[in-house]
C-alpha cells in the first residue's frame, strides 16, 4: 500500500486516479496528525508521496519510511519554500518538477527523476498541470522503482514568501503586476493586493493585454492586522 501526503484541494483526487491507473491501494493523507508512524506501520504503507506539503516531516516518518518529495524547482536550484512564487518572480516561465527521497536537510536528499512543467498561466493552472505530471511520476516510480541519485551542483536557497509580500505597489511594468497577481491566485493563497487609504484591493483572475492588465478586483476595508496577515 502507498500513501499520499497532501493538503492542498488540487490533489484530492490523485489517489483514486493512481489506484486506477497501477492497481495498487493509496491512503490519503490531509492534515499533520494523520502522519503517524504507527499507524503507516499498521497499513503496512511501503512509499509516502508528499506532492504538495508545507510541513515539515519528521524523522520518524522519512527514516523508517521511503518518503518523496516533489519539488517545483530543477534542484538543487531552488530548495527552500514558495517555489513556484519564487520562480515567477524571479522571471521563469518553465521549470522542472523535481522527485527526490527526502532527508533531514531541506530538498536536499538524493533524485529519482525530474520532469518539465511550463509556468504560464494562474498559480491554481499551474498547480493543476503540476498534478498530473506528478501523476505519471508516481507511476514511473512504482513501476521502474529508479535508485536515487546525490544531487549535482551549487543550491541555490529560495526563501517562503510571507502575505504582506503580496502588495504589487512598488511595481513598474504591466508585466510584473501580472506575475504578480497569478502567482498568488490559488485556493489556499492570500491574493495580491494593494492598499490605498483605509481600503485593501486584493487582485484575481488576472490576463495579459497589450496595453493593460485586466483582474477582477475586491474592496474592503482594512483590517487592523492587514499587513501582518
Amino acid at each position: 500500500m502507498y500513501a499520499v501526503a497532501s493538503h492542498r484541494p488540487w490533489n484530492r483526487s490523485l489517489c483514486q486516479r493512481l489506484e486506477q491507473r497501477t492497481g495498487h491501494r493509496f491512503w490519503m493523507i490531509s492534515a499533520p496528525n494523520e502522519l503517524d508512524p504507527g499507524r503507516l506501520q499498521v497499513e503496512d504503507i511501503r512509499t509516502i508521496f508528499f506532492p504538495h506539503w508545507s510541513y515539515k516531516i519528521p524523522a520518524a516518518v522519512y527514516e523508517p519510511f521511503e518518503c518523496v518529495v516533489f519539488h517545483m524547482t530543477d534542484l538543487p536550484y531552488g530548495r527552500g519554500g514558495s517555489p513556484l512564487q519564487n520562480l515567477i518572480f524571479r522571471g521563469h516561465q518553465e521549470t522542472k518538477i523535481t522527485a527526490l527521497r527526502c532527508v533531514e536537510a531541506l530538498d536536499a536528499g538524493p533524485i529519482y527523476l525530474k520532469r518539465p512543467l511550463s509556468l504560464n498561466g494562474s498559480a491554481e493552472e499551474i498547480y493543476l498541470r503540476a498534478d498530473r505530471v506528478i501523476e505519471s511520476m508516481i507511476v514511473t516510480l512504482i513501476e521502474e522503482r529508479p535508485t536515487p541519485q546525490p544531487q549535482i551542483g551549487e543550491p541555490t536557497m529560495f526563501k517562503r514568501r510571507r502575505p504582506d509580500e503580496g502588495d504589487w505597489s512598488d511595481a513598474s511594468e504591466l508585466d510584473t503586476v501580472f506575475d504578480r497577481i497569478r502567482m498568488l491566485d490559488a485556493e489556499g493563497y492570500p491574493p495580491a493586493f494593494v492598499d490605498i487609504g483605509p481600503f485593501r484591493l486584493t487582485f484575481t483572475r488576472a490576463a495579459r493585454r497589450i496595453d493593460a492588465v485586466i483582474a477582477d478586483v475586491k474592496i474592503a476595508l482594512r483590517d487592523d492586522g492587514a499587513k501582518e496577515e
